[in-house]
């Protein structure tokens, strides 16, 4: 009777620590996190943030960034990093009010802004540099978010932390060599169209707790 006292009362340990592994682990899905690669929509005019080995022929020269009304392209893809010389665990949800930085998956060069003027607008240029994954602080950008966390169904404003503009879209349209792709530019209100929101991508939790969970249960049997 002690035996399967015992194994009754480790069952309902397992279960419990199930139910809380699943709540967790719901938690965590709803975050935009550490490492993780994403596409990022600006909610204004339904365009997804855009780079390719194309330089500006004006302002900095360096590799331009668009938008892109296309929802496949594998280089509207970002891998969600910290900022430069800090570590963030793979998996950790992104903090309101972080500074982060957005490596372009395709080119290895990070969202970069500074002064110079957009071809098109003549607002600020936003361009993507570096050189496999490491540029200089022009990379880095707050997340703007309510809440604790950076949450994968809310959109979010990007402020440049050198220069404070905002991420935006600015409504104009380039013609060859990529024709129709909108112009991303920096801007000093935040009443614009600047706000961004995750879409497609690859989703990082933290490590699995449920081997850690189960490894305790097991062992108070």
């Amino acid at each position: 009777m002690e035996i399967l006292r015992k194994i009754a009362c480790g069952a309902i340990l397992v279960i419990a620590f199930t139910s809380n592994i699943v709540q967790v682990t719901a938690a965590k899905q709803r975050y935009v996190t550490c490492g993780s690669v994403v596409k990022l929509m600006n909610t204004d005019h339904k365009v997804r943030l855009h780079s390719h080995d194309v330089k500006y022929g004006t302002g900095s020269g360096q590799q331009s960034v668009t938008a892109t009304e296309v929802q496949e392209d594998i280089n509207s893809h970002w891998v969600i990093k910290a900022e430069s010389g800090k570590v963030c665990p793979r998996g950790e949800p992104i903090k309101c009010g972080s500074t982060i930085r957005l490596e372009h998956l395709e080119t290895k060069k990070n969202l970069h802004s500074h002064h110079f003027s957009s071809p098109l607008s003549g607002y600020q240029e936003i361009s993507c540099y570096g050189d496999n994954g490491e540029g200089d602080t022009g990379d880095h950008w707050v997340v703007i978010c309510s809440g604790d966390n950076w949450q994968r169904d809310d959109s979010v404003m990007l402020k440049h932390v050198d220069t404070d503009m905002y991420l935006s879209a600015s409504g104009k349209t380039f013609g060859r060599p990529i024709n129709g792709q909108m112009e991303v530019v920096g801007v000093r209100s935040s009443t614009g169209a600047v706000h961004w929101q995750t879409m497609e991508g690859v989703f990082l939790h933290a490590p699995d707790l449920a081997a850690k969970h189960m490894h305790m249960a097991h062992t108070e049997l």
